[in-house]
């Protein structure tokens, strides 16, 4: 029996109880969890924004040891310690063919099928996206088992697992950010200030963070933003001043609402291009004129997992951080134990903080 953060119902309060995990299956491997992130992802799995069948262990960005492996697993072996990837790819759908595995047809599944038991009564739980890290332990495929880099401290592993990899891909990938580029970042979140630390990696200036919190600048400011700017009505026209009277060349949104997705695609010059990050509901609806779409020219695109390849960026990221240009650690804001992923979601809708980041090692929610 290991503990476990279980979300009984949909909007229900977490409950912090023992669960029976099965022995690996084929294919499958168990993992001692070192660290979890707590992601604005969960949030919405847990209110209903994003389906998730419950009861579930919420969690899905992650770290830790390998402990047993199910048979026909070659990729990893216990004692390896290893990232969680929430979204792994099949390698044989259409969308995997063309080298797209973030839009992998079969990577959500894992998530509707039971995996664990509740100790007390026996109610099959169900995986937060696949992967359950709101727990001591996990069972997931082999395929969601990525090996960590050499040089990268286990408990801070975690944050590659999302929101690392997320704002990685959506500078590189997705918005392509070019040398002296000008990028702009609503929300200084986990998401976010990965987002600013990957814009700084990759040349662009001035570097803006936007966020409702004025509490926040300093965070950014660590994180690379060469400027901070308080979110409200004269956003987009504030965002032009600072970048030459034109607008962003990049805007990335990390926050998942219509008027902040708004907001970056008009502070971005004719021809920018806005990268949406953040996940809404679906009630949030955003409207553009066709003549602006017209006039400006500017691109408007979505962003899975940061259109990333984890088998590729990773390595590429371990780099960046064995040489201290990627620092894990100034993204987390509170280290906390199990029971106080609560108070870490009502952090996250009163727009506080950055990352926190439950450690298992010591157990001290014992």
């Amino acid at each position: 029996m290991v503990r476990a953060a279980v979300l009984p119902a949909v909007n229900a309060p977490l409950q912090i109880t023992e669960i029976d995990l099965p022995e690996p299956g084929p294919g499958q491997v168990r993992i001692r969890l070192a660290a979890a992130g707590v992601c604005h992802s969960d949030l919405s799995l847990s209110n209903g924004t994003l389906r998730q069948p419950a009861p579930a262990v919420l969690g899905h960005e992650g770290a830790g040891t390998v402990t047993a492996v199910g048979p026909d697993v070659t990729t990893v072996a216990p004692g390896d310690q290893v990232v969680l990837n929430w979204a792994p790819s099949c390698g044989d759908c259409h969308f995997c063919g063309l080298a797209e595995p973030w839009l992998c047809a079969h990577s959500g599944l894992a998530a509707n099928a039971p995996y664990a038991k509740r100790a007390d009564d026996a109610t099959e739980l169900y995986p937060g996206l696949g992967t359950a890290v709101f727990a001591e332990e996990t069972v997931v495929s082999a395929r969601a088992a990525l090996p960590l880099p050499d040089g990268v401290p286990l408990a801070d592993a975690a944050l590659l697992g999302c929101a690392v990899l997320t704002g990685w891909g959506a500078v590189h990938h997705s918005a392509r950010v070019r040398t002296g580029e000008s990028v702009v970042v609503f929300g200084v979140g986990g998401v976010g200030l990965a987002t600013l630390q990957a814009a700084r990696i990759a040349g662009a200036g001035p570097i803006v963070a936007v966020d409702v919190s004025p509490e926040k600048e300093e965070l950014a400011r660590s994180a690379g933003a060469t400027e901070f700017v308080v979110a409200g009505d004269d956003t987009a026209k504030r965002i032009r001043k600072l970048t030459g009277g034109l607008g962003a060349d990049v805007a990335v949104e990390c926050v998942g609402r219509a008027d902040t997705i708004r907001t970056a695609w008009s502070a971005t010059r004719r021809g920018g291009r806005t990268t949406v990050v953040g996940i809404g509901g679906q009630d949030q609806q955003v409207s553009f004129s066709a003549l602006e779409l017209f006039y400006f020219g500017r691109t408007l695109s979505g962003c899975v997992y940061g259109n990333s390849d984890p088998a590729r960026d990773l390595p590429l990221i371990a780099r960046h951080i064995r040489s201290g240009a990627f620092d894990l650690s100034t993204l987390v804001t509170d280290r906390i134990a199990l029971d106080g992923i609560p108070a870490a979601f009502d952090a996250m809708l009163a727009g506080k903080g950055g990352r926190a980041l439950v450690v298992f090692q010591g157990r001290t929610e014992l």
